[in-house]
């Protein structure tokens, strides 16, 4: 896989502002192997994208850094610079269903997702049998003979000690606390089992039923204290009719679920995703 350096602007728009950006990586003789630019014109606002190969530019991440500086400093820019073959560190929490956490784990070991997983963490233990078939360390963590504030703080230094710099909670029915969600923010994704706003909380299947809905759908976000009210990141929907009971409707969106999720996270890991208070831009 080609290396990469990964340039990811956020800030006011400006007269000059994509001009400097060209001007600099031409300086430094950067091939752009993918650009992407948008402009909110509502908040004034511009987000760039710009995929760079790194055998091209003349400088090395840390120089790169240090050389764009100035610049950014001048045009208010919030940025980063990421090398696509630092992978980044997956960590997978579960509870009792499974098909989200298999599909991740299969697309990553088939070499979709570019990432390390070092841990699977579950409250049920029987999702131990999937860690092990993907060699996978697996930590059980009881919520039901302690209580949540302690299960919560095992989590959080289990995530400590495999420096995750992602936690994907795939299908994982537990409601993290404040503390956590304001550690992890921006660095944690959910997937719901609704197409939010609607049908926000529990049983989202069963509320589309009672209210004959044609669409059903999953939503990718990031986790906020607020719960599925995070920054959306990927939706999937599918067509329903009045034939379909809410167990037909578990059974179509878990194929929604599985996709959301996983382009959610590629998205994320490939440094496509733009948080900006609470909507992002994703450049797919």
């Amino acid at each position: 896989m080609q290396q990469t350096f990964r340039l990811i602007i956020d800030c006011p728009d400006q007269m000059g502002l994509v001009a400097a950006v060209s001007g600099f990586l031409s300086e430094h003789q950067a091939t752009i192997v993918e650009a992407s630019h948008h402009t909110d014109q509502q908040l004034g606002r511009f987000f760039m994208r710009h995929e760079i190969s790194a055998d091209s530019v003349t400088l090395n991440k840390q120089s790169f850094e240090d050389a764009f500086a100035p610049l950014a400093d001048k045009f208010e820019m919030n940025w980063r610079i990421t090398d696509s073959h630092q992978k980044q560190r997956v960590a997978l929490l579960a509870s009792h269903e499974s098909h989200c956490l298999i599909d991740i784990l299969h697309r990553w070991h088939s070499g979709e997702l570019n990432c390390e997983i070092p841990c699977i963490i579950g409250n049920h233990p029987q999702m131990k049998q999937f860690a092990d078939w993907y060699k996978v360390p697996f930590h059980w963590v009881d919520f039901k003979n302690q209580d949540k504030e302690k299960a919560f703080q095992e989590i959080e230094n289990l995530l400590d000690a495999y420096r995750a710099d992602l936690t994907v909670l795939a299908r994982f029915m537990q409601i993290v606390p404040d503390h956590l969600c304001n550690k992890l923010a921006g660095k944690a994704i959910n997937i719901h089992h609704s197409f939010l706003p609607s049908f926000a909380g529990a049983k989202p299947y069963q509320q589309a039923y009672n209210r004959g809905v044609k669409l059903i759908g999953a939503t990718c976000h990031y986790v906020t204290k607020d719960l599925d009210e995070g920054p959306i990141i990927e939706q999937e929907v599918i067509r329903i009719s009045h034939s379909d009971s809410a167990q037909d409707m578990v059974r179509k969106g878990k194929d929604c679920e599985k996709t959301a999720l996983a382009n959610g996270v590629r998205y994320h890991l490939e440094d496509r995703v733009i948080i900006h208070k609470n909507k992002t831009v994703v450049f797919s």
